[in-house]
């Protein structure tokens, strides 16, 4: 290559990076509402102006310009009034900025509520829609409507899916009152607090708001797009939908403190120690809500304090446009007391007896330390195991976790097979494949070259799924999507068994055959393979679930099809978490989905246990998938917690 040539290569380079980087820009919309201007001062926030002003400093530290910070809230210099038709504007703006590459942060911090929206497409299944309260809401609240100046749940998912319809990475961050489902209401609890020190939450009762003339309700302007899958989408929630989170002075024991909004604060203090992926920043969250929330329990023992929510691609590296995960292993949050470690987790999460795991301790200056160590003992829904000595010193600002060192033995899928397995495999936490030579095995592998893969089930538990044990597969593809499918379908069947005949006091699921909107016949879950024709002729199937437990409840919902594929029915996509509402015996949440066609041999599996507080969500190993995504969604909720065993429901419904 001559120097011209090489001088032309290098020029070109340079401007092609420098495109790049003209095309790669972090933005953020930071929106917060202290002041409700139509309504009594007794229900204005004293934090959110705090909040905006302390996110937009850290955001300058982690490299923001400050032309790409849009602020929006009351009380601040220069910054926009957070009205409502001023932050669907200030959403459009920041679309139309937005190019293919970008990074963008959705922040907002105040006021939330529930009411009834009948206009939604999705009914949640306490019947009830979150909005986020903008500055100049009038509560002219009516059934089955939006709250003027009120920015709804529908709203926000939907400027979200037109950010990722232009290839746009999407952290949002929702510090309000049931964040989970975005915002939730709480009754008024009167405590005595001190002046200077004093607490808020930040829920309000739809019915306190001062009805009047609200003027027209604003339109949110969304271009319509077709449905995205959320593989560059990372959310923080400060609360459940029935919970709600505090402003408080904080630091706690610096009296130089200002009222911010937990969790705005704690991500705050996270950045500091430097993390390197979304888990790892929202580890250093939860690090920091203990000492909190055993404070406010002994302020406001009528309230139920929040457990902080997160999903999607925790794994992913932080304010970067990326679908490379830095690891994709499980890690769990732990708790220390003594020389012990405990984990909400057991073997309904894929862990076994013995486990090998590596101990991680994160420090406060976001030093990492690491150690291994193996399960001490382990139950369906918790784990135990010793500090590893070389770790016995380190303080009680730490924040312990766990991860596996490998995939559990008793999960994998045996093959016996003369060579190594293909290569290109793609399987969930705890589905894994070893091969064996000889000794037991499920399922038997020969190479008949040209004329194709050979597969043999050979355990009896597998070849009872399949209408014909024995197949012939074309090509390496389609060995490797059955073995995939086997291995999970291996964990699902265990996940039955160990999970038995488990009762969950509250829950209820019957699977129902409908014809259009008529119900024909129905059955409990558990008695529907015996008792329950299946659909025929223009008859479909769904299962009617409904909680009356008084808890959140940590549910999923697979369809298997005859060949050993599977279906998530709930969660329904990989983005949203699995947690399925609360409801009361007076209040129930419940939901009706409807059901892939399940032909014969086909089985459905139905998993439910309570949430329990600041926990992770159970997914009982399994991860929702999707075609489009790159990596797999995770979704982690709250603080660990010793708690008695979780109750556990179970049902397995195979048509004849």
């Amino acid at each position: 290559m001559t120097l011209s040539r090489v001088s032309r290569w290098f020029m070109g380079a340079l401007l092609i990076a420098a495109a790049t980087s003209a095309w790669s820009v972090q933005r953020a919309l930071l929106v917060g509402v202290s002041e409700l201007v139509n309504q009594p001062q007794a229900l204005w926030l004293q934090a959110p102006r705090n909040d905006v002003a302390l996110m937009r400093e850290v955001l300058l530290k982690q490299g923001f310009a400050a032309p790409d910070i849009t602020v929006l809230a009351d009380g601040i210099e220069g910054a926009g009034l957070p009205d409502a038709q001023r932050i669907h504007e200030a959403l459009g703006r920041l679309l139309e900025r937005s190019r293919s590459g970008d990074f963008v942060l959705l922040y907002f911090s105040g006021h939330g509520t529930r009411l009834r929206d009948a206009t939604k497409a999705y009914q949640e299944p306490d019947g009830l829609a979150e909005n986020f309260l903008a500055r100049d809401v009038r509560g002219q609240v009516g059934v089955d409507r939006a709250l003027p100046g009120g920015v709804r749940d529908v709203d926000f998912d939907a400027w979200i899916g037109a950010f990722l319809a232009r290839n746009v990475f999407v952290w949002s961050v929702f510090d309000t009152c049931s964040a989970a489902s975005l915002t939730r209401s709480a009754k008024a609890v009167k405590v005595e607090q001190p002046a200077d020190d004093e607490v808020r939450f930040r829920g309000i009762v739809a019915d306190r708001l001062v009805r009047g003339d609200a003027g027209p309700t604003p339109s949110s302007a969304v271009p319509p797009v077709n449905h995205i899958a959320r593989a560059r989408y990372v959310a923080f929630f400060a609360s459940e939908s029935h919970q709600v989170t505090p402003e408080l002075r904080l630091p706690r024991k610096d009296r130089t403190g200002r009222p911010q909004g937990l969790l705005t604060w704690a991500v705050a203090e996270a950045l500091q120690r430097k993390p390197a992926t979304w888990r790892d920043l929202y580890n250093g969250v939860l690090a920091l809500y203990p000492p909190v929330i055993e404070e406010l329990e002994a302020r406001f023992p009528e309230r139920e304090l929040p457990s902080p929510v997160a999903e999607g691609n925790l794994d992913l590296p932080l304010f970067a446009n990326s679908l490379q995960p830095l690891s994709t292993r499980p890690m769990w949050s732990a708790q220390r007391v003594g020389d012990k470690l405990t984990l909400a987790v057991g073997r309904l999460d894929g862990l076994d007896p013995r486990q090998p795991v590596r101990v991680l301790a994160t420090l406060a200056d976001g030093t990492v330390r690491g150690a291994p160590s193996e399960l001490a003992e382990i139950t369906l829904g918790s784990a135990r195991l010793e500090v590893p000595p070389t770790m016995a010193a380190l303080t009680g600002t730490t924040f312990w976790a766990i991860t596996p060192m490998d995939p559990p033995e008793s999960v994998a899928l045996r093959v016996r097979a003369d060579k190594p397995l293909p290569a290109g495999m793609s399987l969930s936490w705890p589905a894994a494949l070893h091969t064996v030579r000889e000794g037991d095995a499920d399922v038997r592998w020969t190479d008949l070259g040209a004329a194709g893969q050979r597969l043999e089930l050979l355990s009896p538990t597998l070849a009872s799924a399949f209408t014909t044990p024995n197949d012939t597969l074309p090509d390496a593809t389609a060995l490797r999507q059955r073995l995939q499918a086997l291995a999970q379908l291996k964990w699902l069947l265990q996940l039955n068994t160990l999970a038995g005949d488990g009762q969950l006091d509250g829950f209820d699921a019957q699977l129902e055959i409908r014809e259009g909107e008529r119900l024909v016949r129905s059955a409990p879950a558990r008695e529907a393979e015996a008792k329950l024709q299946p659909p025929a002729g223009t008859e479909r199937a769904a299962l009617a679930v409904r909680n009356t437990s008084g808890q959140s409840l940590d549910l999923v919902i697979v369809a298997l099809d005859a060949r050993g594929a599977t279906q998530t029915v709930f969660p329904e996509e990989s983005s949203e978490t699995n947690r399925f509402e609360r409801g009361t015996p007076q209040a129930p949440a419940a939901k009706r989905f409807d059901l892939p066609p399940l032909d014969a041999g086909a089985r459905l599996l139905v998993l439910a246990s309570p949430a329990a507080p600041w926990s992770a969500p159970r997914m009982f190993g399994l991860r929702g998938q999707e075609a489009e995504a790159a990596v797999p969604e995770v979704r982690v909720r709250g603080l660990p917690q010793a708690q008695k065993e979780r109750q556990v429901y179970a049902a397995m419904v195979r048509w004849p």
